[in-house]
């Protein structure tokens, strides 16, 4: 089927652009975007994903105002006949203009949340590491990934109630990726099941200062070594300095004595060039994004076909504890940073999961 992505010049394979190069399932194609705010009055984190080999498209938004009340709204469909529409239902994507603005919108729908918001780049885009696992003979990995740290602009509204984003308090980090990953969804029944590790943690972050800005990614075994430590120190647009690459990567988190959630931490980053930045940070509100498909959340899990049109939406009051262990488990965070004197603004997401002696879990 021929869209209009075909009439640009940057085919890269003997087919149109509906389809990908490999007929895996897994292969995922994702856009998330996370909306901070200095005060800490709300984060909203907002996703996209296309699913080719599927035939899905799935999108989310997820807010949470005032670290009280979750508001999420889901939605799939069916990807072709349009696959060159980047819209799921009332949610829609634009880039007015590449690798510097998108746009995203949610359109009025029966939950209460709607939106309109731009992210403007402030500084580049970079490139992580690309991510390849084979696990028994099997690609369960091959992904490429970039993110970029920018501001906000536009309005959200809930509930009858408006915020607006000031690009001056608003800060963003997003993030694209496509390939073949794991998903949400349950694993095909011909295939074997997953081995869970005796103990990981992932942890990933993209950092904004006035001068400078930084992103990583790590994975970690609960014996301390690192699968994946990827990630880069950047300066804004028009400073004429090139990005230099994070050589290590090392971390001291602390976490609610409850459950597995940050409370506050410290980063040492390391660069090629021997640039070293040290820093401590406190969370300001953050986004359950299991909610919103990452893990199977009140019978939604993205890549799962939920028909050709499907919606919903819920709220969750967050003061309650059984409701909030119920809904964290992959949370981003919107942090105020700090770097000796400097301040700065980030989001923030993390997963440990089995033993971790290091920070006091021992198992599952």
């Amino acid at each position: 089927m021929l869209t209009k992505y075909d009439e640009f010049l940057c085919h890269q394979t003997p087919t149109t652009f509906d389809h990908v190069e490999t007929s895996a399932r897994e292969w995922t194609e994702r856009v998330i975007l996370h909306f901070g705010e200095t005060s800490g009055k709300f984060h909203l984190s907002v996703g996209l994903g296309f699913y080719p080999n599927r035939n899905i498209s799935d999108a989310f938004a997820v807010l949470n105002v005032d670290r009280k009340t979750l508001y999420v709204v889901r939605a799939s469909r069916a990807l072709r006949p349009r696959p060159d529409e980047v819209a799921v239902g009332p949610f829609s994507y634009d880039v007015p203009e590449p690798l510097r603005r998108v746009h995203c919108r949610l359109d009025e729908n029966p939950h209460g949340l709607t939106y309109d918001v731009a992210f403007d780049g402030i500084m580049p885009a970079s490139e992580e590491d690309a991510q390849f696992t084979r696990h028994k003979g099997r690609v369960i990995e091959n992904v490429q990934r970039y993110v970029q740290a920018g501001r906000g602009s536009g309005r959200i509204t809930f509930e009858g109630n408006t915020i607006t984003l000031d690009p001056r308090t608003c800060f963003v980090g997003r993030d694209h990726s496509w390939g073949v990953r794991r998903t949400g969804a349950e694993q095909e029944a011909m295939v074997e099941p997953p081995e869970w590790p005796a103990g990981h943690l992932y942890s990933w972050g993209v950092f904004q200062f006035e001068q400078w800005g930084a992103a990583y990614h790590i994975r970690e075994g609960w014996d301390g070594t690192q699968s994946l430590a990827s990630g880069a120190i950047f300066h804004p647009y028009g400073s004429g300095r090139p990005e230099v690459r994070l050589a290590k990567i090392e971390h001291d988190f602390k976490f609610r004595p409850d459950m597995r959630k940050i409370a506050s931490g410290r980063l040492v980053l390391t660069a090629t060039d021997g640039t070293r930045k040290e820093l401590t940070f406190r969370p300001l509100n953050y986004a359950c994004i299991t909610t919103g498909g990452y893990q199977n959340f009140r019978g939604f899990v993205h890549g799962h076909w939920m028909g050709s049109e499907w919606i919903d939406g819920f709220n969750l009051d967050l003061t309650d504890d059984k409701v909030l262990k119920e809904a964290s488990f992959l949370d981003d965070e919107s942090l105020e940073l700090r770097c000796g004197d400097e301040v700065g603004y980030g989001v923030f997401e993390q997963v440990v999961v089995g033993k971790y002696p290091r920070y006091g879990f021992q198992g599952y």
